[in-house]
């Protein structure tokens, strides 16, 4: 499959900065690349990304774990039975702040105050990859039954390195993660001003493609003026 290794991508670096490992070291370069993926990863949600998590509520427990590693959520779907059943009827929770969920159910620890969730709210401790240490979901009303769910979240990819020489980033936008790099490199460097000027600009313009293939491209005859638009997406994901 076409696209970059880890080796090539740092030699690519290195030979359009015209410079060599005594001024860009493996462990810069390291950092510089790991700091381009972070970018991208925020810049663009990526589709090969996207995974479900399906789990059942604790009856009278109100938040459950983030699934392990996730990098934002997306949605949760809450089915009408509990059980193992992931078909029927469902409904999208709605994301609210926490202060929200607080106020809309005030009076917790009581079966009278549980019923099924209609919200949901991020609820901190996202400290790590685990699934006890990567943040928690807040729901509101508190369960009254073990409701079946799917979380649906993007999750945190296997970054570049050199033990891990391929990535979907460096296999399907090499010349963006390339652009990226020279970006994040002049910027190190101290300059010239206007090559840091140039890569940032050339990562813009293909982020915005690669962007545009995430939510689904249309032909330009789609439109009788010829525009290319990023199409509308609904709320669910």
């Amino acid at each position: 499959m076409a696209g970059l290794s880890y080796s090539g991508l740092i030699t690519q670096i290195r030979n359009y900065t015209e410079t060599d490992s005594n001024v860009l070291t493996t462990d810069i370069l390291e950092n510089i690349i790991l700091n381009a993926q972070y970018r991208i990863f925020r810049d663009v949600p990526i589709d090969a990304d996207r995974k479900q998590q399906l789990g059942n509520f604790v009856a009278g427990q109100e938040s459950i774990n983030c699934p392990a590693g996730a990098l934002f959520i997306r949605g949760i779907q809450v089915y009408d039975t509990n059980g193992s059943a992931i078909t029927g009827a469902n409904r999208w929770l709605q994301k609210k702040d926490l202060t929200y969920l607080q106020e809309y159910q005030d009076v917790t620890g009581t079966s009278a105050a549980q019923g099924q969730p209609k919200y949901y709210a991020m609820f901190g401790g996202g400290t790590g990859d685990s699934d006890t240490t990567s943040g928690r979901i807040f729901v509101s009303p508190t369960p009254d039954t073990t409701y079946r769910f799917r979380v649906h979240f993007n999750k945190m990819p296997a970054t570049l390195a050199s033990d891990n020489t391929t990535n979907y980033i460096s296999l399907n936008f090499p010349n963006g993660l390339l652009y990226c790099c020279l970006s994040e490199t002049y910027g190190f460097l101290k300059g010239p001003v206007d090559m840091l000027t140039l890569y940032e600009n050339k990562y813009k313009q293909e982020v915005q493609k690669f962007a545009n293939e995430q939510v689904g491209r249309r032909r330009r005859d789609d439109y009788t003026d010829g525009a290319v638009r990023i199409p509308v997406t609904s709320a669910n994901p």
